[in-house]
C-alpha cells in the first residue's frame, strides 16, 4: 500500500484550488481542464465551500490498518474509482477508502472519525444519479462493498435479514430460489446495494405492486455520527410501540448515519408473469390505456411504464436493441404478475382487445417466457445507459399528477430549441413519476441556466416534487424548498443537528446548508 502524503492532499482538497491537471481531476463536474474559473462557478452554484473538517494524516491511515488490515485504501490512484459517480458527472477528492466487514468496524471508525472531526462518505454500490454517494472534498469513503452477508431468510413469512453492502440482484437470486421476490427492481440492480436502496427510500419498477421501501422495510441496524450502534432490525410486521425511528433513515442518503443491515418483507414469487410492450399514438392515449388496464387488469398489474420515441431512438442507434413495435410516438409496458396463469391470461388479453379495438393502442407484443420478457423489459430498463452515449445528461426525477406527466418534456422542448441536443421522457406513469432527460454534447453552464430552475418553478406550480425516488444527494439539495415548506426542511436540520452535532456524515448533501456551526 502506498501512504499518501500532506502535500497531495494539499494539491487538491478544496474546491477553489481548481482542477488538477488536463483531465479535471479537483472536485467538481467532471467537464475537461477549463481551468480553476469553471471549478469557481460550479462552486459558486451549488453554494458550497469545504466545512472546518480535519484533514485525514498518516497517524489516521495507521489507526485503520489496525483495525482492518488489507481492507484500507490509500492514496489518489487508489481511490480513484470511488471518487467519481456512475454518471461521471461529479468528482470527489479523497484518497482513504475503508472497508468494514462489520457493524463493530463501523462503529469503531464512526467513534474515531467523530473525535478527530474527519468528514465520512458512506457508499454503497455507487450507482445515484445526484451526486450523494461520492465525496464533494476529500471525506473518507466508508464503503459497505464487503458487508455482503446473508443473516437469515424466514420462508413462512418471507423475511429477510441481511447486511447492508448485499447487491440487490444477488438478494433477488436468492430469495427466487426460497420461492419469493425482492420487493424492488431497479435498472442498477447488478450493482446497487441494498443499504443505498433503503438510504436513498429507491423506487424503481415494482412500486406501483408493493409499494415503497417505507412500507417494505421492517427494520435497520445504523451506526450513528458517534460510533453508537442502533439495533432497531426487527422481524415483526407489527409494532407500534413507540416512534419508528427506521423511518428516519429511510431516504436519509446516509446523512444521519449509516445502515448497517436490513430487515425486508419479500412477496411470495409469482406463478405467473406476462409482459405487453404496446404503441400508442398520443400521451392522452397512454394515459387512458393506463386508467382501462388498471380497472380490467386489478390485482395483477403489478407495473405499467412508458417512454416516448426519442427513448426508442436511442435505445435501438446506441444498443442496437429492435422495437417489436413500428413506428410510434409512445410506448408502454405492462407487467402482470399472480398465481393463475390461465386467468391472467385471459385478463390480460380481454385488456388488449378492449385496447385495440377501441384505438387505444394501435400495435403491441406480448411474452410469457422469461427469456422474452427480459427482452422487452430492456427496452425500458437501459435508456439510461443509452443516453450515456449522447454526450452530457442532464437527470432530472419528477413526480406530478400523471395528467401533466409529458407536459414538462414539451414545454422543456419548446423552451430549449436546438440548444439541447435530446430532451427524453420516460418513467413509472403508474406512480406518477417522469424521469425528464436532456442531453447535449457537453456541460454547459449557459444550458444548465435554461433548464433550473425553470423545471423546478414548472414542479412547484402542479404541486409536484422535484425528487421522485432518486433523492437529492449533492446536485439538488439547495433546491428543497420547491417540495417542502421551509419550516419542514428547518425540522429536518434540526434532526440532523441532534443525530449529528459535528455534521461528519455525508456533508454537503440532501439539506441545504444550515446557519455555521462549530465542528470543532
Amino acid at each position: 500500500m502506498r501512504l499518501f502524503t500532506m502535500a497531495l492532499w494539499r494539491r487538491g482538497a478544496a474546491w477553489l484550488r481548481g482542477c488538477r491537471g488536463k483531465e479535471g481531476r479537483g472536485p467538481g463536474v467532471l467537464r475537461g481542464c477549463a481551468g480553476c474559473r469553471e471549478v469557481v462557478r460550479t462552486c459558486e452554484r451549488y453554494a458550497v465551500r469545504r466545512l472546518p473538517f480535519a484533514r485525514p494524516e498518516e497517524r489516521d491511515v495507521a489507526f485503520f490498518e489496525r483495525l482492518m488490515p488489507g481492507r484500507v485504501l490509500a492514496g489518489e490512484e487508489e481511490a480513484e474509482a470511488f471518487n467519481v459517480d456512475w454518471l461521471r458527472s461529479v468528482r470527489g477528492c479523497s484518497q482513504l477508502v475503508l472497508k468494514p466487514q462489520t457493524t463493530a468496524e463501523v462503529s469503531q471508525i464512526l467513534r474515531y472519525c467523530y473525535e478527530r472531526n474527519l468528514a465520512v462518505n458512506p457508499q454503497g454500490g455507487n450507482t445515484g444519479l445526484v451526486g450523494g454517494s461520492v465525496p464533494v472534498f476529500d471525506e473518507i469513503i466508508l464503503s459497505t462493498a464487503l458487508m455482503n452477508q446473508i443473516i437469515s431468510f424466514d420462508k413462512v413469512s418471507g423475511i429477510l435479514v441481511c447486511q447492508a453492502g448485499c447487491v440487490l440482484e444477488r438478494l433477488s437470486e436468492y430469495v427466487e430460489e426460497q420461492g419469493f421476490i425482492m420487493p424492488l427492481d431497479l435498472g442498477a440492480k447488478g450493482s446497487c446495494h441494498i443499504g443505498g436502496n433503503v438510504a436513498t427510500n429507491a423506487g424503481g419498477l415494482r412500486l406501483l405492486r408493493y409499494g415503497s421501501l417505507r412500507g417494505t422495510v421492517l427494520g435497520l441496524e445504523v451506526v450513528l455520527a458517534d460510533g453508537s450502534a442502533l439495533d432497531c432490525l426487527t422481524s415483526l410486521r407489527k409494532d407500534n410501540t413507540g416512534y419508528d425511528l427506521k423511518q428516519l433513515f429511510i431516504g436519509s442518503e446516509g446523512t444521519l448515519g449509516v445502515i448497517t443491515a436490513v430487515s425486508i418483507l419479500c412477496p411470495q414469487k409469482p406463478k405467473a408473469v406476462n409482459v405487453a410492450f404496446l404503441g400508442c399514438q398520443s400521451f392522452a392515449k397512454v394515459l387512458e390505456t393506463f386508467t382501462t388496464c388498471r380497472a380490467m387488469l386489478g390485482e395483477i398489474l403489478s407495473a405499467y411504464e412508458f417512454m416516448d420515441e426519442k427513448c426508442m431512438e436511442l435505445v435501438e442507434r446506441y444498443l442496437k436493441l429492435s422495437s417489436p413495435v413500428a413506428d410510434s410516438p409512445f410506448y408502454v409496458l405492462i407487467e402482470t404478475s399472480g398465481s393463475n396463469t390461465t386467468h391472467d391470461e385471459e385478463k390480460l388479453n380481454n385488456f388488449l382487445e378492449r385496447a385495440m379495438a377501441s384505438g387505444l393502442v394501435t400495435d403491441g407484443t406480448v411474452a410469457t417466457d422469461n427469456k422474452k420478457i427480459k427482452v422487452l423489459w430492456s427496452l425500458r430498463e437501459r435508456i439510461t445507459e443509452a443516453l450515456t452515449h449522447e454526450g452530457y445528461v442532464y437527470k432530472y426525477d419528477i413526480s406530478l399528477p400523471v395528467e401533466k406527466l409529458y407536459d414538462l418534456v414539451t414545454d422543456m422542448r419548446a423552451r430549449l430549441g436546438q440548444s439541447a441536443k435530446n430532451v427524453v421522457g420516460y418513467g413509472h406513469l403508474g406512480d406518477g413519476n417522469l424521469h425528464l432527460n436532456i442531453t447535449a454534447e457537453s456541460y454547459s453552464h449557459s444550458l444548465l441556466d435554461a433548464i433550473e430552475p425553470f423545471v423546478y418553478e414548472w414542479t412547484a406550480r402542479c404541486s409536484g416534487s422535484i425528487s421522485a425516488e432518486h433523492g437529492l444527494g449533492f446536485k439538488k439539495r439547495q433546491f428543497i424548498e420547491y417540495s417542502k415548506p421551509r419550516k419542514a426542511v428547518l425540522l429536518m436540520q434540526q434532526f440532523k443537528a441532534m443525530l449529528d452535532p459535528k455534521g461528519i456524515l455525508n456533508p454537503y448533501k440532501t439539506l441545504p446548508s444550515a446557519p455555521e456551526r462549530s465542528t470543532g
